[in-house]
């Protein structure tokens, strides 16, 4: 095991000094090459150090224009700031120069649904759902987008498979819940809002609307 894997190592266990102690060495041993740089980097941003792990994904990119992953470390970064062109401009780049990772593509299109821009996120979150099938966020907020962009009955199927994966998903099943009313599915929809209920009491949205059905059914029986 080389030193980069072992620094890799000593960060899943936690031992963030004895990584960092790592790169160092690596950084001071071939200055020039950018790795060493994205790694102390990722682990600054771990510890939540992100004004220095900026510096050194840029340091990176200085000694490689086409570093992907510091491109996607800055993303990263930026996006976990909540500032999303900023992130949409490095994901971008860091996917043009071959980041081939659902991640990327996921923080891509989230990057772009958090600027309520639907259809923009919609590729991106699609090709996330396709590198990590398994994966109920990456699922989930694809369809999402889907629905915001109005594409109810590409969403529908997509909220189904979340809750075959996972059939504690209280947000599917208020997705599928709307859905319901919009196919004027009174009953369907009004299940939906029970379940969601049933798995998150604290769950507003579906509170509200099971309350508005049930408005209309007690309107209906007068």
């Amino acid at each position: 095991m080389d030193k980069n894997q072992q620094a890799i190592q000593l960060m899943k266990e936690q031992k963030y000094e004895e990584a960092a102690s790592l790169f160092n060495e690596m950084i001071e041993a071939n200055p020039q090459d950018p790795i060493g740089y994205i790694n102390f980097g990722n682990l600054l941003l771990h510890v939540n150090d992100a004004e220095r792990a900026e510096r050194f994904y840029e340091r990176a990119i200085e000694l490689d224009h086409n570093a992907a992953t510091a491109y996607y470390g800055l993303g990263n970064m930026h996006y976990e700031k909540q500032n999303y062109k900023k992130a949409q401009e490095n994901l971008l780049k860091a996917i043009e120069i071959g980041l081939e990772e659902a991640d990327a593509y996921y923080l891509l299109g989230m990057s772009f649904f958090h600027q309520e821009k639907y259809r923009l996120a919609l590729p991106y979150l699609m090709r996330a759902a396709e590198l990590k099938p398994d994966d109920t966020d990456y699922l989930f907020q694809y369809g999402l987008s889907l629905a915001q962009s109005e594409h109810i009955n590409d969403a529908k199927p997509l909220f189904q498979q979340v809750l075959e994966q996972d059939d504690n998903h209280s947000d599917a099943h208020y997705n599928l819940g709307v859905i319901a009313l919009y196919e004027e599915d009174l009953s369907t929809a009004l299940d939906h809002f029970n379940q969601a209920l049933e798995i998150q009491p604290e769950h507003m949205l579906a509170a509200n609307a099971k309350k508005q059905i049930m408005e209309v059914w007690n309107n209906t029986d007068m």
